[in-house]
C-alpha cells in the first residue's frame, strides 16, 4: 500500500475565534450530509512546499468535520521526480518539453502507484501533476476524482499540457487557485476556483513574541540589533533568490547595517533544489551578512515563524508563483511585505495599501528602503494586510470550499454556500 501520513488531530472549535462570523456554522451545515464519507488526499511528498503544509491542517480538520480522511504519498525514485520537475516547470512556462523516454517514465510510475492504491473512497483528491495519471487506471471507479492544481498554468508549455490532458479529462472536477490558471482546453472537466490558506494555529503561524523570535534568530548567528530582510521559499529559480540578493545589495548602499536571510527547505520531490541552492550560495559571494539556511540547518516551522516575526521586511520576490502562501504568513504576523507582481501574490497584497508589489530587483530594493526609512507607515499597511488574510486566507475558509465541492459532486443543495466555477475553456 501507499505510505499513509500521520497528521494527528485538530479541532474546528479551536478556530472559532479566528474565523469570520457565520463561517463555522456554514461548515457544520455543509458537513452534515457528508458524515462518514471517505476521502483520500494523494500527493508526492509529506514535507517541503505548500501542498504538504496545507494538508497537515486540512486533512485532520476534514476528519473533525465528520469525514473519514486519509493522506497517502506516492512512491517515486529520482528518475521520476526529475521528470515531474520538468513537467512542473513546463506548466509554468518553461519551453523544455518531455522526451518519449520521460513520458514513459511518468506513465510507468503512475501505473505502479495505481497498483498500490487500495481501499474504497468516495472522493480522491490528487494534488498536482506527479500522480495525475493514477486516475487512468481506475476506469470503472464510482469514486469522485478531483485534480487539485497548486501551480500557475496561465502560460503553459502546450506540448506538456497536451501530454497531461488525457489524464485530466478523466477527473470529475479540477481545482485551481485563480481563474487565469484554468487551461483553455475542452477536455477539462468543471473547474472550481479558490485560493489556498494558512493555518493560524500551526507552529509556523502561531503567536510568537518579539523576544522569543529574537532569541531563536540569534541562534543562527543573526545580529538581532540590526535590521533583517527575509525571504522564505524553496531554492528554485521561480522564487528568484538571486534577485533577492540583488535587492539586498541595493538596500545595503543606504542601509549598510541590513542583513539578509534566505530560508528554505529541501523537498524530496525537487531534485533541482540542491543545484539552485549551490548557485545561490555562490551568488552571495561569501557576504557575511547573507544567511542561507534550510531544514538541514535545523530550520523548522517555529524557526521560520521567528525569522518572519523578527524581520523588518519579508519578501516573496517570485517571478512565477502558483499562489505564494509565505505572503499570507508574513501578513498574518503583521510584517511589512514585498512580493513579486505575479500569480496569487497579487490576490494577497494590494499594492501601496497592504504591502508592495514589484517587477524587478531594483523596485524590490527601493521598497525595502522605504520600509526601513518609515517603519510606522509600513506597520500600518501590514496590519491592514493581516485583516485581509483573516477574512480570506485562513484554513476554515478552505475547508468550507472543499465541503461545498463535495456536496456539489453528490448533487446536494449548496445554496448560500457557493464557490466560483468555470466550465471547460475552449
Amino acid at each position: 500500500m501507499l505510505q499513509q501520513v500521520n497528521v494527528g488531530h485538530k479541532s474546528l472549535r479551536d478556530y472559532a475565534t479566528l474565523a469570520t462570523r457565520g463561517l463555522m456554522e456554514q461548515i457544520r451545515e455543509l458537513a452534515e450530509p457528508l458524515a462518514g464519507k471517505r476521502v483520500l488526499h494523494l500527493s508526492a511528498t509529506a514535507f517541503g512546499g505548500g501542498v504538504a503544509e496545507i494538508n497537515y491542517t486540512l486533512v485532520p480538520l476534514m476528519s473533525d468535520a465528520g469525514l473519514e480522511t486519509e493522506w497517502r504519498i506516492i512512491h517515486g525514485e529520482d528518475e521520476f521526480f526529475e521528470v515531474t520537475k520538468t513537467i512542473h516547470n513546463a506548466l509554468q512556462g518553461s519551453p523544455q518539453g518531455l522526451s518519449e523516454e520521460q513520458e514513459e517514465t511518468f506513465r510507468r510510475y503512475n501505473e505502479l502507484n495505481a497498483g498500490r492504491l487500495e481501499g474504497e473512497y468516495d472522493f480522491i483528491i490528487v494534488h498536482d501533476p506527479q500522480p495525475a495519471a493514477v486516475r487512468e487506471h481506475f476506469a470503472d471507479s464510482d469514486t469522485r476524482w478531483i485534480w487539485r492544481c497548486h501551480i500557475d498554468l496561465s502560460t503553459p508549455n502546450e506540448d506538456v499540457l497536451g501530454f497531461l490532458l488525457p489524464s485530466l479529462a478523466r477527473y470529475d472536477a479540477t481545482v485551481f487557485h485563480r481563474r487565469e490558471y484554468v487551461p483553455q482546453a475542452e477536455e477539462l472537466p468543471m473547474a472550481a476556483i479558490w485560493p489556498p490558506a494558512i493555518d493560524p494555529l500551526a507552529p509556523k503561524n502561531m503567536a510568537l513574541s518579539a523576544e522569543d523570535a529574537s532569541y531563536i534568530v540569534d541562534q543562527f548567528g543573526i545580529d538581532v540589533t540590526r535590521p533583517l530582510i527575509t525571504q522564505v521559499s524553496r531554492f528554485d529559480p521561480w522564487k528568484d533568490p538571486l534577485g533577492v540578493i540583488d535587492a539586498y545589495r541595493l538596500v545595503k548602499e543606504t542601509h549598510p547595517e541590513v542583513q539578509l536571510a534566505l530560508v528554505g527547505s529541501m523537498a524530496h520531490d525537487d531534485p533541482e533544489g540542491w543545484d539552485f541552492y549551490n548557485q545561490t550560495v555562490s551568488y552571495a559571494g561569501g557576504d557575511p551578512d547573507v544567511y542561507i539556511l534550510s531544514n538541514l540547518n535545523n530550520i523548522g516551522a517555529v524557526e521560520v515563524n521567528a525569522f518572519q516575526v523578527h524581520s523588518a521586511a519579508v519578501l516573496q520576490k517570485s517571478i512565477r508563483e502558483g499562489f505564494g502562501l509565505t505572503v499570507s504568513e508574513a501578513l498574518w504576523k503583521a510584517r511589512p511585505t514585498v512580493g513579486g507582481r505575479v500569480g496569487g501574490i497579487v490576490d494577497q497584497v494590494e499594492d501601496g495599501v497592504t504591502g508592495w508589489l514589484v517587477d524587478s530587483a531594483t523596485e524590490c530594493g527601493e521598497d525595502c528602503i522605504r520600509i526601513l526609512s518609515d517603519p510606522g507607515t509600513a506597520r500600518e499597511m501590514a496590519l491592514r494586510g493581516k485583516e485581509h488574510v483573516r477574512r480570506n486566507f485562513l484554513t476554515p475558509r478552505l475547508l468550507r470550499d472543499w465541503l461545498v465541492l463535495f456536496n456539489r459532486l453528490l448533487g446536494n443543495d449548496t445554496a448560500g454556500a457557493e464557490i466560483a466555477t468555470v466550465a471547460a475553456r475552449v
